[in-house]
């Protein structure tokens, strides 16, 4: 019979390093808030109860750790008298009889499952306590991992252990799992006889021998307990993210020139045999299917790539940008809620938003779909096969249809029709050697100033 599970997740902290006007539970890691990958990688350890123990910002917390598969309930810490009285917020969470409880904190986003699930198994073979610890080359600073006979005697804090505790490499990374049949009595044990009063977590691994049970440590990566104080932290977090998620990527098939200056997004979905320049940056919501070429300086957001097509260099794909196989989108160039077209091209220095593009269709350079007028957004409609000149600005609403030409430098305000040509520009006046008395006149302009300032 399955062991059940119930996940209680940590985010009541007044996030005061943080310098924050939001709980650094909501601040994001590849465009994702923190709080959210934690809910992630509990659902993959196939944990489906959760209790949040929430402080400041606790609707907008909420709001972004529920999910669908997962039943998610949520408690109020109003004091800050510790970990252990924090996990006591969710009390009646505990009482409802799970056989595991996991305790997480909001602000580890890089744990994944498999420390829970090795924590979790060892309370299936009889422990009581099971705390997730990590080797470090740098322990200062770290409660250390007492371990005799392969059993938990204690967590020592630094400041508390001897000479030869401190040269321990095993330390504390804050997460365990506790016997849900002896939580509840194993943390209103715990005492408060310390110098700051409060009610520490980590004495339940003492607690728990001195009532006749069992307390082991399981091991996982340094890097998966990583928590976040403050902004420098953060940064750091988001490195180790973007490396762990680069290389999944390049080992399903990715190519990467300089993978160090490629930013992913959360959700980033790239297909084998996409090969991405250096300093792409990827926000949320963006799909790359097989084939296609990234070229460098390139920011996409919100964009379905087809494949084959190629971006860049120097392109912004903005929400809506959906580019279908074998088209261009050029060097400073930007597309924003606008289909191109398999096979079409938009080449360089053009804005395409609120449009339609059809297959195989050539935008010049310079070209503009002018879909704003001040207070609505208006559509730009352009069939396969068609031409527009450089420098056009196609006043939305409008459609341009197939093989149609847009003559260079127009201003299209009517509809355009298949295999027409318009022309959208005023007529050209040629008036011989008027440049030259122009230019002479001028001249004598500005002579006239400089010997005026002389005088």
């Amino acid at each position: 019979m399955e062991r059940s599970c119930l996940a209680i997740v940590l985010a009541a902290g007044e996030s005061t390093r943080m310098k924050s006007s939001m709980s650094k539970v909501l601040h994001p890691i590849g465009g994702r808030p923190m709080i959210a990958h934690v809910m992630e990688s509990l659902a993959e350890a196939g944990i489906s109860a959760t209790a949040l123990v929430l402080g400041r910002d606790a609707e907008a917390v909420e709001k972004v750790a529920r999910r669908d598969e997962m039943a998610v309930s949520s408690y109020l810490q109003t004091e800050r008298l510790g970990t252990a009285h924090a996990v006591l917020a969710a009390g009646a969470a505990i009482a409802d009889g799970y056989d595991d409880i996991l305790v997480v904190f909001g602000d580890t986003p890089l744990i994944t499952a498999a420390p829970l699930l090795a924590a979790r198994k060892g309370l299936a073979e009889g422990n009581d306590v099971v705390v997730i610890g990590f080797e470090t080359t740098s322990p200062t600073g770290y409660g250390r991992l007492i371990v005799e006979n392969g059993a938990l005697v204690a967590i020592r804090e630094e400041k508390d252990a001897s000479e030869a505790e401190r040269k321990i490499t095993y330390c504390n990374g804050g997460l365990m799992a506790i016997d849900g049949r002896k939580a509840l009595s194993l943390i209103e044990k715990i005492g408060n006889a310390n110098a700051k009063g409060e009610y520490y977590l980590t004495d339940i691994v003492e607690v728990a021998n001195a009532a006749g049970g069992s307390a082991i440590a399981v091991a996982a990566p340094e890097t998966e307990l990583m928590g976040c104080n403050n902004r420098a932290e953060l940064a750091g977090i988001e490195a180790v993210w973007q490396r762990r998620r680069r290389h999944e990527l390049m080992v399903s098939g990715v190519s990467m020139i300089a993978p160090e200056t490629v930013f992913l997004a959360y959700d980033t979905a790239i297909a084998q045999d996409v090969l991405i320049e250096p300093n792409v940056v990827f926000g949320p919501g963006v799909t790359i299917e097989s084939g296609a070429v990234i070229h460098a300086f390139s920011h996409l957001e919100g964009a379905h790539v087809g494949a084959g097509a190629t971006v860049g260099p120097y392109a912004r794909l903005r929400p809506g940008a959906n580019l279908g196989p074998d088209s261009k989108v050029g060097n400073f160039c930007e597309v924003k809620k606008a289909e191109i077209g398999a096979g079409a091209k938009v080449n360089h220095l053009t804005y395409i938003g609120d449009a339609f593009v059809g297959a195989k269709t050539n935008i010049g350079a310079g070209t503009i779909t002018c879909n704003y007028d001040g207070v609505n957004k208006h559509i730009t409609q352009i069939g396969a096969n068609a031409f527009i000149g450089s420098n056009s600005s196609l006043v939305a609403p409008v459609s341009v249809g197939d093989g149609a030409l847009v003559a260079s430098g127009s201003v299209i305000t009517d509809d355009v029709p298949a295999d027409a040509v318009a022309f959208g520009r005023a007529h050209q006046t040629i008036k011989p050697g008027r440049a030259k008395v122009l230019r002479e006149q001028y001249l004598a302009e500005k002579a006239e100033r400089k010997k005026s300032s002389a005088e």
